[in-house]
């Protein structure tokens, strides 16, 4: 399972970012070509990122490009140079409906066939950032097997609602509900939104608590220093590592015997129970029998 726990935001513009992005240990970097570059800057910024992508050893962080749409004049060119470059995905801007996924995957498709790479080699991550996005999540999540997440973007989703964020995020609630039950049955990740108070470490750890209790597989993030406040979040505690070991030890042993039934202490062990402690040890990193 790949882990996008953190997404590291990185302006398509800014050359010293772009090389560097990946040295403070984001699971993905996210070059954004679309709301941080001014459009008299968008033709110079998909060059850096085109080079950033084909000249930089990232040593295996994932590489998503955000584009702009391609309702813009600028999407098409962006899908033909992050395909070109051998971008990991492509984030899709302002969501609203399975047509707008659909839309961008013939353009990577053709893409693919141009550049050699293989078919289904770029993956998606939808951005649903409005109210129609939202209402039409569980079909956006299951509209193309290229789909890898989908991410709820705050700013535009509580402007379009007539709103302003909170502390507490109450104006998110259900959305990033409805989102990641999207997800979900979908079988894909769901990642949560910026939280833009760079210097507000404890509002942002409060966030990222509320995200992963809600079921988000891990959120965007805008400065290097949230990326291990991120982590601290998402990684099990060792008495969480322990129990998880047991449960799929007991597992493992039941099935060796043939037998239907786990049982670990005295008790009975059940499925789900089996799944979680299997998802607890993929985020820390550890193989599985």
């Amino acid at each position: 399972m790949r882990l996008r726990r953190s997404m590291l935001f990185v302006p398509g513009n800014a050359p010293a970012m772009l090389r560097d992005a990946h040295i403070y240990g984001p699971d993905s970097v996210m070059f954004d070509l679309e709301d941080a570059v001014s459009p008299r800057e968008k033709d110079a910024a998909r060059h850096l990122v085109f080079r950033a992508l084909k000249d930089y050893d990232y040593a295996g962080v994932e590489r998503i490009v955000r584009i702009n749409g391609l309702d813009s004049p600028y999407g098409l060119e962006d899908v033909q140079a992050v395909v070109a470059g051998g971008a990991d995905a492509i984030r899709l801007p302002k969501t609203d409906s399975p047509e707008d996924v659909l839309a961008v995957e013939k353009a990577v498709e053709a893409a693919e066939r141009r550049f050699g790479r293989p078919s289904g080699s770029v993956g998606l991550i939808a951005a649903i950032e409005s109210a129609r996005g939202i209402l039409s999540a569980r079909e956006i999540a299951s509209s193309s097997p290229r789909l890898v997440a989908i991410a709820i973007g705050a700013e535009d989703f509580v402007t379009d609602m007539h709103t302003t964020r909170s502390a507490d995020g109450v104006e998110l609630l259900a959305a990033r509900g409805m989102l990641v039950m999207a997800a979900r049955a979908a079988g894909i990740m769901a990642i949560d939104t910026v939280f833009t108070g760079v210097d507000d470490e404890e509002g942002f750890l409060r966030e990222a608590r509320l995200a992963k209790q809600l079921g988000f597989d891990g959120k965007s993030v805008i400065h290097p220093s949230q990326i291990a406040l991120l982590l601290s979040v998402y990684s099990p505690s060792e008495a969480e590592l322990v129990k998880a070991r047991r449960v799929i030890a007991a597992a493992a042993d039941a099935e060796a015997k043939g037998s239907g039934v786990v049982s670990l202490d005295g008790k009975m062990i059940d499925k789900p129970i089996v799944e979680r402690a299997r998802r607890v040890l993929a985020l820390a990193g550890e193989d599985q029998p």
